[in-house]
């Protein structure tokens, strides 16, 4: 089941940032501040010190930039293992996705459930996804350009995976009669029950 978003919003000191929280606490949307003129924008969409305050510490190591042609295109659902597990920060630059994070931490109050929240460029959200969640997301419109930034190098041998339709989990990608496009390796992984390569929730609580 999805798990809908409690609004509470926060403020850091610099007055750069909001902070929303999620029904799976782990789980926030950042929204940087915008300021704006008739020349256009300027918004720091980073800043260590607003995250901190925000109960993000983690350092960041990598920012990867992806682009999608087609709405309907699903990414996911991704993680990787201990001792190489990711947390990601994401963002969208031109279009719009649904995002999801799902809980695979076993033992985990949450554990099975996710959050699903809609990031574009017009709404300038993101989504902190720390370890020991699944990530993946769908295009909501064509052309999208996605940024994130992860706090672990990337590893074939420790990349693992849960089936983007697994009944269990029950994400509404909101495709909206559109066929869902997959790589072939995201066609074949595995359900969450059947998954054996998951995170036990005392790592990360």
């Amino acid at each position: 089941m999805e798990v809908a978003k409690t609004i509470a919003y926060s403020v850091t000191g610099s007055n750069m940032i909001e902070v929303e929280k999620t029904a799976i606490a782990e789980v926030k949307i950042i929204r940087p501040r915008k300021f704006g003129d008739d020349r256009g924008f300027f918004s720091e969409v980073w800043n260590a010190k607003d995250l901190a305050g925000a109960g993000i510490t983690e350092a960041f190591v990598q920012d990867n930039h992806a682009f999608s042609a087609e709405k309907g295109t699903i990414r996911g659902l991704h993680y990787q293992l201990s001792p190489k597990a990711q947390g990601k920060l994401v963002r969208v630059i031109r279009g719009a996705v649904l995002d999801v994070a799902v809980d695979i931490r076993k033992g985990s109050p949450t554990f099975g459930r996710h959050v699903a929240v809609e990031l574009s460029a017009e709404n300038w959200s993101q989504l902190w996804v720390p370890p020991g969640f699944a990530h993946g997301y769908c295009t909501l419109t064509e052309n999208v350009e996605f940024l994130y930034k992860v706090t672990g190098d990337y590893s074939p041998e420790h990349e693992a995976g849960i089936i983007w339709n697994d009944p269990d989990i029950g994400i509404d990608w909101r495709l909206g009669g559109v066929e869902a496009r997959l790589s072939d390796k995201d066609k074949i992984l595995p359900s969450l029950a059947a998954q054996d390569k998951l995170f036990d929730y005392g790592d990360f609580s």
